[in-house]
């Protein structure tokens, strides 16, 4: 590993990009302590914090909402935008299905629309929040609070949740890795020494069962370290499908006949579908914050989290479809077989053209169900194990929070990888 880590830094392309991400998410954590301006955030320090809404919104934001600082609302409004014009390209609204087909130019269309539809939706949270705090949890963040102070608050928090789109995007186009991805893996990461406390403070308070709690704490510790390997074996493993090339005379040279495969991932998607499903589930809950008093509006905050059955079946579901949605976007079957007919390429066994498109279709349905039901299981199971073990309940939703963190290190490690194989060093997980 040491060795790696050298080899990274002899590469200035590489070592360029690793600062850059670096300073990013310096400038992002000092941001998640600058308090949103008239806010007495000194309520929030004998407050319960254990609503599980905002306590989930709070470790995706690396506890930025229980200090309210200007990067309370984190990036969800973007993804949220996101999933809504991914569903949108799909011939649901014509023009953006157009954009789709029309390669950089259209993506960068789309990409001006997801911006627009954050700045839309971080207003909506914004509000909710902001709201959902003083009407239904009974916290003065502004004494007195009228319409012209949610509308500040609404404005400052969505600003920030513009920024670290921008700083993102930054991030993707000139750091390393998914920009998105990275400032969530921050966020989570910065509050995990916060869990570790949380749960020594829960085991080690009876001083007469100590031996016991020593024993549970052994076993939540082998638990997670269960579910990082179960995640890092589905996120590597993958299905190889062998393709054979015909041989072809172009001119006086021979092109062809080589032997290869395609590799389709068990989880081609990897933890975007988490991140999807978390944010489109906490949606209808923000909303209700605007009418916190009325009991339907109470009913979907205390029933649509993913502790409460409702709420875990909704979650699970999202999972499974998102997993399915964003695999076949990536990785379109009808398109691959016909771009093996074109290049004289073929499964054998399999007809070129709507067989292998078929083929391949059933074949990354099956993978991709398995990969889903993964996600889906590891997402929910620390709710159950938690349950069972007496952790806080801002602990018991973790198991989301270690899917991504180690789904989007392992990524990035991969990329990392591809950087350095390309300049013939030795990586981090190359055989």
């Amino acid at each position: 590993m040491f060795k790696t880590v050298s080899n990274i830094w002899r590469v200035e392309d590489l070592r360029r990009r690793i600062l850059f991400t670096l300073l990013v998410l310096i400038v992002y954590r000092i941001g998640s302590f600058v308090p949103v301006p008239g806010v007495d955030t000194s309520v929030f320090a004998n407050a319960n914090q254990g609503t599980e809404l905002f306590g989930f919104l709070n470790t995706f934001s690396g506890g930025a909402l229980f200090k309210f600082s200007i990067f309370a609302l984190g990036i969800f409004p973007y993804i949220t935008a996101s999933i809504i014009m991914q569903l949108l390209t799909m011939d649901v609204v014509p023009k953006f299905a157009e954009w789709a087909k029309e390669g950089e130019v259209g993506k960068k269309k789309i990409a001006q629309m997801t911006r627009y539809g954050t700045v839309v939706l971080g207003l909506i949270q914004a509000f909710g929040t902001a709201i959902g705090f003083n009407r239904l949890y009974g916290l003065e963040l502004v004494p007195n609070a009228t319409y012209a102070d949610y509308i500040l608050i609404a404005i400052v928090l969505t600003a920030g949740t513009a920024f670290l789109m921008w700083l993102g995007e930054q991030i993707t186009e000139k750091g390393i890795g998914n920009g998105i991805s990275i400032i969530i893996f921050s966020g989570i990461v910065s509050g995990i020494p916060t869990h570790i406390q949380e749960i020594a403070q829960s085991q080690f308070i009876d001083g007469n069962q100590l031996f016991l709690n020593i024993i549970k704490m052994i076993i939540i510790a082998l638990f997670i370290v269960l579910i990082i390997v179960g995640v890092i074996y589905i996120q590597q493993g993958n299905r190889k499908i062998p393709v054979q090339y015909a041989k072809r005379v172009v001119g006086n040279k021979m092109y062809g006949g080589q032997n290869t495969h395609i590799p389709l991932k068990v989880n081609g998607a990897g933890v975007i579908p988490v991140i999807f499903a978390s944010s489109l589930l906490m949606f209808p809950a923000t909303i209700a914050q605007f009418w916190a008093d009325k009991a339907w509006a109470k009913w979907i905050i205390t029933h649509m989290m993913i502790d409460k059955p409702l709420g875990m079946v909704l979650y699970v579901l999202m999972i499974i479809g998102f997993t399915f949605f964003y695999t076949f976007v990536q990785l379109n079957p009808q398109q691959m077989a016909d771009q093996m007919k074109k290049n004289g390429g073929y499964i054998p066994g399999i007809r070129p053209g709507k067989a292998t498109a078929t083929y391949l279709t059933r074949v990354m349905t099956r993978i991709t169900l398995a990969g889903a039901i993964f996600l889906a299981v590891v997402s929910i199971i620390p709710v159950f194990f938690g349950s069972l073990a007496g952790l806080p309940r801002s602990v018991q939703i973790g198991g989301t929070s270690l899917l991504i963190v180690v789904g989007v290190a392992l990524d990035t490690m991969k990329q990392i990888e591809s950087q350095l194989i390309k300049r013939h060093y030795k990586g981090f997980i190359n055989k």
